[in-house]
């Protein structure tokens, strides 16, 4: 298996493991009891000019881990009073050191959308990402089939969540399109190999009807690699690993931002 099909069998066991804790009935009554709320993912990142979603992240498969002090209610305040259109909180525990209590924390201390950003494989993690504060989940065209990607869009419709679809290529561009995707993205990284190319949100963002937000996701690390991007109709960038290893957070985003 490959590092994307290892990650998404070790969320099986994640998933199947928290339903025996609570039941899929009783966390989808719980998120059915929440307040829908806005779309403030999606709001967000329809704001003039380029918007940025900075990833507060610890470790990555790729890289190990990023940050050995993570102070991730601290960088997420940072995060804010940098001008943060949203923010990205890992939750998968084993590749990426992330968890729950982190977004669910950051949710209750900043008004600023998050993005649960895990590997949506259940319908269950979805009521969970209501349930633990997210205003966003991340549904990875890789992983879901269009039937099921259609289906996961519709119940985050109906709780009151954006869903960042994420894709690699013109195949799934149009599968994201064909499902009903308001906000499409491009990971630069290959999930495979976990090689980088940002030229790949430059190709693909022709692809995508300009009314709908398309992000380009991982690799950014420069103010030039922001305006290329920029300059082609791209509408968010996600950024995590340059500013995860900058000291001063804010420092570098208004260099990012330039």
């Amino acid at each position: 298996m490959n590092i994307l099909q290892q990650i998404c069998e070790q969320t099986r066991i994640r998933v199947e493991r928290n339903k025996a804790i609570v039941s899929l009935s009783e966390i989808e009554q719980r998120a059915l009891a929440l307040p829908k709320g806005g779309f403030a993912f999606e709001n967000a990142l329809r704001g003039e000019g380029i918007s940025f979603i900075c990833e507060i992240k610890r470790a990555s498969p790729s890289k190990g881990i990023i940050a050995e002090e993570f102070d991730y209610l601290q960088i997420a305040q940072d995060y804010t009073e940098a001008g943060a259109a949203a923010i990205s909180v890992l939750t998968e525990p084993d590749w990426f050191k992330g968890a729950d209590s982190y977004l669910s924390e950051i949710s209750s201390r900043v008004e600023t959308p998050l993005l649960r950003k895990d590997f949506t494989i259940d319908e269950y993690m979805i009521y969970e990402a209501k349930c633990i504060g997210a205003s966003a989940i991340l549904l990875i065209c890789a992983v879901i089939d269009r039937d099921t990607l259609t289906r996961y869009i519709q119940l985050a419709d109906a709780l009151g969540l954006c869903a960042l679809v994420e894709t690699h290529d013109e195949t799934e561009i149009e599968t994201a399109l064909a499902a009903g995707a308001r906000i499409v993205g491009v990971n630069n990284r290959n999930l495979k190999t976990f090689e980088v190319d940002i030229s790949l949100s430059e190709q693909l963002r022709r692809r995508v009807p300009p009314e709908l937000v398309f992000v380009a996701e991982s690799g950014i690390t420069t103010r030039e690699e922001v305006a290329r991007l920029q300059s082609v109709g791209v509408d968010a960038v996600l950024i995590g690993e340059k500013i995860m290893r900058s000291v001063d957070k804010k420092i570098a985003i208004a260099e990012l931002k330039g």
